[in-house]
């Protein structure tokens, strides 16, 4: 049995912390005021992602979900009506900030279990030019979907996407929280996946491990806009190069780890296909992020979690006997085995 005193937390990829060479980085940082513009590390890494996505500007804000936030308050006046996925972290899990703060109504589409949304639903989601409806004013997408399998989504799909927005003149905002997962999954470089967008956001403390931040990517004069709302939010930082740097790190070693998180995945969603009593369709297992089930009549959602906290192993019930895992940097084989070998025992 493994030493009881690690916590095997499959709970996010939000649970990693920081190795002792990121650690250093953070030490030195070169710092300066950021609301100034005037933190080096910070430049350097708003230059770096930018460079990296092929979009103009980037600036880097605390979390993803302000990042959201900011994109959907330029992209759609108040008032206006974003087409988004019924999934969508956006919708689900940013505590109805578009509405709360920018009176932006969300029109919400039936996600597919790959995370896209049919072409004919989004088209005819538009809205015509009528006093009796809100003016649709953006269409956002997410990549890697969280709710739906962490599915990458792919160039083709869209590209298609871009086609109906180009057709109706209105921008594409990307949640990319885990564009890298996606990138990785699928072979692409992830300009790719930018080219035909108009704004990013993706955050440096999941996939990629830095304790906190997120990226808002787009042309220079949305990211000038954003550095306005991101200091009316509250959002402006100071000798923020303690985060950047912490972030530039992660980028130049983000290939190899996301690599190992998702060779991790496989090995874990593989075991647990063969455990009679819990159910897993391997075959939507992509990226990072696992979601199985469990034979009710062997024991309830919340008795299984609860005992697998005993045994140190942390994860979510997501709804009634249905389970979200997450590998990421800090899992590593003997841990997936460790979990394997709880799950085998007290399944069976």
């Amino acid at each position: 049995m493994k030493n009881l005193t690690k916590i095997v937390d499959l709970r996010s990829d939000t649970v990693t912390l920081p190795s002792k060479e990121m650690i250093t980085s953070i030490a030195n940082s070169e710092l300066g005021d950021d609301v100034f513009q005037e933190d080096p590390t910070v430049n350097q890494l708003e230059n770096t992602v930018a460079k990296l996505v092929n979009k103009e500007s980037a600036i880097l804000v605390p979390s993803g979900t302000m990042g959201n936030l900011i994109a959907i308050l330029i992209h759609a006046p108040r008032g206006t009506e974003v087409i988004l996925g019924d999934k969508s972290h956006t919708f689900i899990y940013e505590a109805g900030g578009i509405s709360a703060f920018g009176g932006i109504h969300s029109h919400q589409l039936k996600n597919n279990d790959d995370g896209t949304i049919d072409l004919d639903r989004i088209k005819n989601a538009i809205r015509d030019d009528n006093i009796h409806f809100p003016r649709t004013s953006l269409i956002s997408l997410e990549n890697t979907h969280n709710m739906c399998y962490g599915t990458p989504i792919s160039k083709k799909y869209i590209n298609l996407v871009k086609n109906i927005a180009d057709e109706y003149n209105l921008p594409i905002h990307v949640d990319g929280a885990r564009i890298f997962n996606s990138a990785i999954s699928q072979g692409l470089d992830i300009k790719k996946l930018t080219k035909h967008i108009d704004s990013i956001t993706f955050c440096l403390s999941k996939g990629l491990a830095a304790p906190i931040g997120s990226m808002l990517c787009g042309s220079e004069k949305f990211i000038n806009e954003a550095r306005r709302i991101r200091k009316a939010l509250g959002g402006g930082m100071r000798q923020a190069g303690i985060i950047a740097s912490a972030g530039l790190f992660s980028l130049k070693k983000f290939e190899k780890q996301i690599r190992c998180d998702h060779s991790n995945a496989q090995i874990l969603a593989q075991g647990i296909n063969e455990i009679d009593g819990l159910n897993i369709d391997i075959s939507k297992v992509k990226t990072n992020i696992i979601y199985f089930s469990i034979n009710k009549k062997i024991m309830s959602g919340k008795d299984f979690v609860k005992l697998m906290a005993c045994y140190n192993i942390k994860f979510f019930e997501v709804s009634e006997n249905r389970f979200r895992l997450v590998t990421h940097y800090g899992i590593d084989k003997s841990d997936i085995d460790y979990v394997l070998s709880l799950f085998n025992k007290f399944i069976k």
